[in-house]
């Protein structure tokens, strides 16, 4: 029996959100989807996601959200993280910090672990070391489930790739989330994960990496602080599908997706 997973980036601000929720009935039905899970540590005007938006993503088919270093940039989602176990943090912190960084769901198909890590190359904060915290979480989940997908958020592909590389044959797919540019290096390793250095995002086309891109030019050209507001106009959807054989957790095929959403309608009656 095969399990068909849909991974979307990073969503980018209202316009990301309210774009993937339209998106979303249609693509799960024609793909014949059985579980979604998405990266929202920026949903909430580009910076973090609260309880609400959560809650909202949730109700929308979404099984399983995932963050990265924004994840407390919306502080009223610390002691959420204490009572929705389906919104994750990385794996890598510190023992006592709210939420968890995996899960285990119940579906038709079967058991599915879904685990958020984050990389340090780069990044702030710096977290425990990733390797170490993802093989000694992946060996418990693999009691539980035989399919295991792992968010990896970094910011360079080299550490991406050997996450990849470390895991394979022991989870179903290993997924870089962080720098919001879908990369074109899909493929199933030889131990049977799928990997995809970055998914890219779910935001607006027209942008830098979802934000105004005038501002951004400024602070290149000046190197002045100033505000980046999240771009408006069409939302490019960006995610992978990754079909997996259930009783063996091994991946079948990994495609990469590209779908634009023309810009949305007022999400008012949404969030």
């Amino acid at each position: 029996m095969m399990i068909r997973i849909l991974f979307l980036g990073d969503i980018v601000g209202e316009a990301g959100r309210t774009a993937v929720i339209r998106f979303l009935p249609a693509f799960k039905e024609r793909q014949k989807v059985d579980f979604v899970i998405v990266n929202g540590e920026n949903a909430a005007a580009g910076r973090g996601i609260t309880p609400k938006i959560a809650i909202n993503l949730l109700r929308a088919g979404i099984a399983v959200i995932t963050t990265g270093d924004h994840v407390w940039d919306q502080k009223e989602l610390i002691p959420f993280l204490a009572t929705e176990p389906r919104v994750l943090r990385p794996i890598n912190y510190p023992a006592g910090v709210p939420g968890q960084g995996s899960l285990v769901l119940e579906t038709s198909k079967g058991k599915i672990g879904v685990m958020n890590v984050q990389c340090r190359t780069f990044m702030q904060p710096i977290l425990d070391n990733p390797f170490r915290a993802a093989m000694e979480e992946v060996e418990r989940l693999r009691s539980e489930a035989s399919v295991i997908f792992v968010d990896v958020h970094g910011e360079t592909t080299s550490e991406k790739t050997a996450m990849g590389h470390y895991l394979d044959g022991k989870v179903s797919a290993v997924i870089g989330t962080h720098t919001h540019v879908q990369t074109a290096d899909e493929r199933i390793l030889p131990g049977g994960t799928a990997f995809l250095c970055d998914v890219g995002m779910c935001g607006p086309e027209y942008s830098v990496l979802g934000r105004e891109i005038e501002p951004i030019i400024k602070r290149f050209v000046d190197s002045l602080p100033v505000p980046f507001p999240v771009a408006q106009g069409a939302v490019m959807i960006s995610g992978a599908v990754v079909d997996v054989e259930v009783s063996t957790g091994r991946a079948i095929a990994i495609r990469r997706i590209q779908e634009y959403v023309e810009s949305p309608i007022s999400s008012s009656s949404i969030f």
